[in-house]
Order: C-alpha cells, then structure tokens, then sequence
C-alpha cells in the first residue's frame, strides 16, 4: 500500500497551487505623513511651528484620540482635529504687505503683535505665523519687518543681522529735547538683575551704539531719527532714557526717576499713551536674489497727531 501523505489542510492555497486561482494583489499601503506637515496642509492660516506648539499642548486629536508628538505619523485621511481652547487674540490681525516674492516678505508690522511667541503655546497670532523670523521688534514698536519663506533664506538674512551689514532706520517721539540735536551714543548694556526682562547701561555690558538726530521739536516733545549699528536688546530704549529722555509712551523705560527735568517728564506722560512711540522706518538689506533694497514704512497717523 502506497501512502500518498498528509491531506493539503488549505483548499484554498491547493488550489492556487495547481493554477485554478490566482490570489488577490495585496492592497497599498496607504502613505503616511508626520502630523504636523498634515495640519500644515490643512490649517494654512498657521505656520508649522505654532502648529507643533498647539500639538504639544495637547489641542490635536487623531480619531478622536489626543496625540502630543508632531512627528507622530498617520495615513492620510485619518479623522484630524484642532480645538484651541481660547480664540486668538490678534487673530484678525493681517499685517500691510510692502514686498514679497518667491523668498522673503516684508511687512509693516502694527503695534501691539508679537514678532513670534515664547513658550510651548501663545493665545495669540504673531508675526511667525505669516514667515520664518529674522529678526524682531517688540511688541509695542510698529515698522518694517522682513520675513523669511524658508528655513534656508531665514539663515541668509539672519547672518546679515548678525555681521551687521543691515542698516536700520527708526522714528521716535521722546520727552523733552536733547542738548545736541545730532550725537554718537556709545554706552554697553547689560541685562538688569533686579529686574530681569530689562537692561540697564554699564561698562562691562555689551557694546552698543546708535546715532541721534533731532529732526522735529516743540521743546515738550521730539521726532528723532535713531540709527543703531548694533541690535542689542531694547537698546533704543534704554539709550534714550539714558540721556534723561526717554521714548513717549514706554511702560518699561519710561519712568523718569533718576532723570532730568522729573517734573516736566511727569506731567509729559501724564495723557498716558496707549503705545510705545517707537516706529522701524526703513530697513536696507541684501536679498537672496543679490539685490541689494531699502523698504521703508511710513509713519502711523498718532505720530503726526502729538505735534
């Protein structure tokens, strides 16, 4: 008797065996995307940073499941939703477009928004919402700002910040009248330690320097140029308080204590300004392109308004 072997246990796989059935082709797998790139695609009012800030704040589900990794990957298609739990401030916020093209733009930055935010999470529209950050201004000083369309064009404009080849003109409206109506200021900052967001002049700080010029007055308050050549840290603003005048409507550096003329600064500020009168007129900078530009701002109306 001749044993043919153990029964083939599976029909199915017999059959393909011996060519009656071919088996299906086996399904795609469906391509996947990190998280954050996903919602770029989708929430385009938003830049890729703040979006992995709000996916780190644990404001993104995935199939109705929190998901706090950016780099976290998924198939498109997937079930994605954002819910920010305070509307944004400043989120009707959309800056004047002075320039752009295929690798920068440049904005007229209003007072009050912030160049970019600080932390994992910012309730609040900021100017990196709209480019790549190359610089900043703060938050109460309005004028030109050029923003980077890549991480690549921000490392070229950053470099020229950095070897100081930018030059950067601001207006501003400070109390009372200097003695020189034109002079060199050439005194270091170094960051206070009693107070720890602000500066203060001293000799083993930092070098900085701005040039002056007083180019309209009233005597109670002056429209001056300001030309930094170095970009120190609220440098305009404490070089100005420095010299016992400080910038019309500074909440930081606008005390006059320490200050000449107390009592006529004092009632100067009296009307309490709602801004910083603190304006980046005019940027010159090299574009990636080899074009060498100035962009210029023009001055908000409440700076006409205090002559």
């Amino acid at each position: 008797m001749i044993r043919t072997g153990k029964k083939f246990s599976k029909p199915a796989m017999s059959r393909v065996i011996n060519g009656d059935t071919v088996l299906p082709e086996e399904a795609e797998t469906p391509e996947k995307i990190r998280l954050d790139l996903m919602m770029k695609e989708i929430y385009k009012s938003y830049n890729r940073a703040t979006l992995q800030k709000f996916i780190k704040s644990g404001f993104v589900t995935v199939d109705d499941e929190p998901v706090l990794k950016p780099n976290a990957t998924f198939p498109r298609g997937v079930k994605l939703d954002l819910k920010v739990p305070e509307e944004l401030k400043n989120a009707d916020v959309e800056p004047e477009i002075i320039y752009k093209d295929n690798d920068v733009l440049v904005v007229n930055k209003p007072a009050g928004l912030l160049s970019e935010a600080k932390g994992e999470y910012c309730p609040e529209r900021t100017l990196a919402d709209f480019g790549y950050i190359a610089h900043r201004l703060d938050r109460d000083t309005s004028g030109v700002m050029i923003l980077a369309k890549t991480e690549a064009v921000q490392k070229f404009l950053k470099k020229q910040f950095q070897d100081r080849t930018v030059h950067k003109t601001y207006y501003a409206i400070i109390i009372g009248r200097p003695k020189l109506d034109e002079a060199r200021i050439d005194l270091p900052l170094i960051r206070d330690k009693k107070r720890p967001t602000t500066f203060r002049v001293d000799p083993n700080g930092k070098e900085a320097e701005t040039y002056y010029k007083v180019l309209k007055t009233n005597d109670k308050y002056s429209l001056v140029e300001l030309k930094p050549t170095t970009g120190r840290t609220h440098q305009l603003r404490v070089h100005m308080k420095y010299l016992g005048h400080p910038i019309l409507g500074d909440p930081v550096y606008g005390d006059s204590q320490n200050n000449r003329g107390k009592s006529e600064k004092s009632q100067a500020l009296s009307s309490a300004p709602e801004r910083l009168y603190l304006h980046a007129k005019k940027l010159e900078i090299t574009l990636p392109n080899g074009e060498r530009k100035t962009f210029t701002a023009d001055l908000p109306k409440e700076f006409s308004d205090v002559f």
